[in-house]
């Protein structure tokens, strides 16, 4: 699907990565002049997948695997549900909380979904100056702008102290993504979640997750299902994609690229 902001191609400049893929079965595309390679077909849970995990202990590389799908939820929800909340559940904070929070917000003139819009912004544009400036001045950048523009925010009262905190933690968390267009996919959506929970709290934030669920049930890749081995449901994969498994127990091609030879080289832990 041209117009979908999820990558349907996983790219890589890694020989190791392209070799992993070819013995799983998929194919590698050489770009011309780019030091680029694509990989084909691609599962939406190849993105949370990075190299390093093949290179240390099973345990670890789980571990490791599953922190980034929690963070995937963090990024997506975590404003929105500041959103959410501060609008219209307020029954959901504990008392010591809620007072806190509200004076926090007590001199901010905006409601929650238009502060959580400009302080996204914000640091969409701070991610966007640190990725074009030189290295060790972007990461200058990136860190000291935060925080004065974070503080200055704060003490102009354009947002609250709690905000502060649930944006940051979602930026932190797509930095946890190991692919970089995956993690700008993902940041997009966050957009459209926070203004869905803005207009209709914890329903719009569960309508928003349901939307991108439909929505990649109906991606492709080269004619495979975007989010297999969940649907259609093979269990048989799942060891080298929500885990990952010891290389014992990888020695069969995933059923996505249908190959006849279902043997990958023999390897052992």
């Amino acid at each position: 699907m041209p117009n979908s902001v999820f990558p349907q191609f996983l790219t890589t400049e890694r020989p190791d990565v392209a070799v992993s893929k070819l013995t799983a079965g998929r194919i590698i595309v050489m770009i011309d002049n780019s030091p680029t390679a694509l990989s084909a077909p691609a599962s939406f849970f190849e993105f949370f997948s990075s190299p390093d995990d093949y290179y240390q202990r099973w345990a670890l590389g789980t571990a490791l695997r599953l922190l980034r799908y929690l963070a995937l939820v963090i990024t997506i929800t975590f404003t929105a549900m500041y959103v959410s909340v501060t609008t219209f559940h307020y029954e959901m904070i504990p008392e010591a909380l809620l007072r806190t929070l509200a004076e926090s917000r007590n001199r901010v003139p905006f409601p929650p979904v238009y502060e959580a819009l400009l302080m996204e912004i914000m640091i969409e544009l701070l991610r966007e100056a640190g990725a074009r400036l030189p290295s060790k001045i972007g990461q200058t950048i990136g860190i000291v702008g935060g925080i004065v523009i974070g503080q200055a925010a704060v003490q102009a009262g354009l947002t609250s102290n709690v905000l502060i905190i649930a944006v940051a933690s979602s930026a932190i968390a797509s930095f946890v993504i190991p692919s970089y267009m995956m993690s700008a996919s993902i940041r997009l959506i966050r957009f459209g979640v926070i203004i869905l929970a803005g207009i209709w709290g914890n329903m719009g934030l569960v309508i928003g997750m349901a939307l991108i669920v439909i929505h990649l049930s109906g991606l492709t890749s080269l004619g495979t299902s975007y989010i297999t081995p969940v649907a259609p449901m093979k269990t048989k994969d799942w060891k080298d994609v929500f885990i990952r498994a010891p290389f014992s127990m990888l020695r069969s091609r995933p059923s996505q690229t249908r190959t006849n030879n279902l043997i990958r080289q023999k390897s052992r832990e």
